[in-house]
């Protein structure tokens, strides 16, 4: 049996994993995302994680085929670097070269939405579609584009960042510098702190949506605002590129019905080709694991 490791970098959590090449996990750790301390120190931790995983499931070296890295962008993946993430305060960190020297094996880096949309498209929600975007929806919005069965990744590969898209500049400015981008809308960060801020207590993504199903008229009318920018949003995307389907994944998917009612009913009013109105709103089949999953398979013929 072939392996390879997958490492996907988020702003609260590194999850790291040993993958065989059918997809499955064979052995997982999760660590808290540290911005207390440098990205040496973090990659440092990293390698060792990944070390230990290998010794404890008797996993020959020779077995492995790479290390893949999942990260937030801006990236530059051709030279293997983070460049500017707005969720963590990176700059130019040459991970593949710090995880490269530490270990006699490969590496390969690639924008986080972009390694889940690889895992989606190989075995999860996107297996019958040839035209889609995997939307992730958590600390922050990212998507990877699938156009005619192939993963668009731009020059540098940072394209679908989708976040970054202007559509309410009620909302204020975003960490990138813009005002009213859909990830100070409708990422989970955004809901927990405006749902925090029309409540005056402090909540969490969850205890706001808590606070939505219980039917609070306040939070009700937010979140109903929420997913129609998000709406906008998911329009923009299927004007643009003519896809067939958009998967929805990340920690505020777990909303459930609420959200992909909301986004279908909105597609089906405003996309501009009557046919563009009937693109499926659909949830992620690998759930919390699509990141890790898709960084691993970099290094598998899918």
């Amino acid at each position: 049996m072939r392996y390879s490791i997958g490492v996907d970098i988020g702003g609260t959590k590194i999850a790291i994993a040993i993958v065989n090449e059918t997809g499955n996990i064979k052995d997982q750790i999760i660590l808290n995302t540290d911005t207390t301390v440098g990205p040496e120190v973090v990659i440092e931790n990293i390698n060792k994680e990944i070390s230990n995983l290998i010794q404890v499931n008797d996993v020959l070296i020779e077995n492995i085929q790479g290390i893949g890295i999942g990260s937030p962008g801006p990236l530059d993946v051709r030279k293997g670097e983070i460049t500017n993430p707005p969720n963590l305060p990176w700059r130019d960190v040459p991970i593949v070269q710090m995880v490269e020297s530490y270990f006699d094996l490969p590496v390969k880096l690639e924008n986080d939405a972009n390694a889940a949309t690889i895992a989606e498209q190989w075995i999860g929600a996107g297996t019958s579609f040839r035209n889609f975007v995997y939307m992730t929806v958590s600390t922050g919005i990212g998507a990877g584009i699938v156009s005619d069965g192939h993963l668009l990744i731009g020059g540098r590969g940072n394209a679908g960042d989708i976040g970054h898209t202007v559509v309410d500049p009620a909302f204020g400015k975003c960490t990138c510098g813009q005002e009213g981008c859909l990830e100070i809308v409708a990422s989970g960060t955004a809901i927990a702190k405006n749902g925090s801020n029309i409540m005056g207590e402090s909540l969490t993504t969850k205890e706001v949506f808590d606070l939505y199903h219980s039917g609070n008229d306040k939070i009700v009318e937010f979140i109903n605002h929420v997913f129609n920018r998000l709406g906008a949003g998911c329009v923009s995307l299927i004007n643009t590129l003519d896809i067939e389907a958009i998967i929805i994944g990340g920690g505020v998917s777990n909303v459930g019905e609420p959200l992909f009612n909301a986004l279908q009913n909105y597609i089906g009013h405003y996309a501009l080709n009557p046919k563009g109105r009937e693109t499926q709103v659909i949830p992620a089949k690998l759930k919390q694991d699509p990141g890790v999953i898709g960084a691993a398979a970099l290094w598998f013929e899918r």
